[in-house]
């Protein structure tokens, strides 16, 4: 089982000379790296080693044994179903899908006077250079094709968005999206809101409908989907991320605590509902004791994500 506790493996990369103190290793979503080194590394007295990827291609990794950490993080918790199976895991926060943009470029002022009605024109007219993610790699590269079907349903004005927008050329790394505001390689980029207002980059916001972070339209979202190269299809919900800690110590349980439930996430510019974390799986008792979350709701008690309405 990808997701057991405890098990040693020369992959893994948190092991410490005695004497020292122990680091916590973290394989993470790209969209929570900034926010772990400069959020969650200060709000902790243990020593954290972090490494982000796309989602999908950070689950590959753990699953094929080639990466063995601490702790998994996630921005999407289907890929703790397939290719991952941990016993238990939280889900901690959400976000939304926005159009970042550079307000001091051409195109980037395109998309601002386009703005929250017509957003996705200058976007058709090719006057913006436009970045995104690899759906085959991490959640945000599928959840902008959602969104633009989604966009398209909502505005009847709208033609086809996910076949006329996305072209291979459009393609950076989650870790690398943003930063190309500052390179000057794109004007606008599909992200979500965290990775725009952690950088201090203006935005669109979508409507609900299509953002991916309103529990209202949950049946909605769940109405589109993509098929990753594994074969596996994975459908539009509510943005989840989850986490799980693979190795039970004093050390990793303290970082887990302050990771999903620390106001670093609300800092970082993430959407954290009023009965999150929410667990599912047998969550083992050191974890319940460390985090003190003993009554939080447990998805198989019959509390979904989506039934999450309130928000902080």
């Amino acid at each position: 089982m990808a997701g057991c506790v405890g098990r040693d493996s020369s992959a893994r990369t948190g092991s410490t000379n005695r004497g020292e103190s122990p680091t916590v290793t973290i394989l993470a979503a790209g969209s929570l790296q900034h926010a772990l080194e400069t959020g969650l590394k200060p709000a902790v007295d243990v020593p954290i080693r972090v490494e982000a990827h796309g989602s999908a291609a950070l689950a590959r990794m753990v699953a094929e044994g080639q990466r063995d950490p601490d702790i998994v993080t996630v921005a999407d918790t289907a890929l703790f179903e397939e290719p991952l199976s941990p016993p238990w895991y939280a889900t901690f926060t959400s976000n939304a899908i926005v159009l970042a943009y550079n307000p001091t470029t051409k195109g980037g002022r395109r998309v601002a006077e386009a703005g929250v009605d017509r957003w996705y024109e200058p976007l058709i007219d090719g006057d913006v250079r436009l970045g995104r993610t690899d759906p085959d790699r991490d959640p945000l590269g599928y959840r902008t094709l959602f969104a633009l079907e989604l966009a398209a349903r909502y505005d009847d004005d709208a033609p086809a968005l996910r076949e006329v927008i996305p072209t291979r050329d459009q393609i950076y790394p989650e870790t690398a999206l943003i930063s190309g505001f500052e390179t000057g390689s794109i004007d606008a980029a599909f992200a979500y809101r965290n990775m725009a207002v952690e950088r201090g980059y203006e935005y669109v916001d979508l409507p609900d409908r299509v953002d991916l972070s309103d529990p209202a339209h949950a049946d909605t979202y769940a109405t589109v989907s993509y098929t990753l190269p594994s074969g596996q299809t994975v459908w539009g919900a509510l943005i989840g991320y989850g986490s799980t800690v693979r190795h039970v110590s004093d050390a990793a349980l303290t970082v887990f605590d302050v990771h999903t439930t620390g106001s670093y996430l609300d800092e970082a510019g993430f959407l954290r509902h009023d009965r999150f974390p929410v667990y599912d799986g047998a969550v083992p008792a050191a974890v319940r004791r460390a985090t003190g979350t003993g009554d939080r709701p447990n998805r198989r008690d019959g509390t979904s994500v989506s039934d999450l309405t309130g928000r902080h």
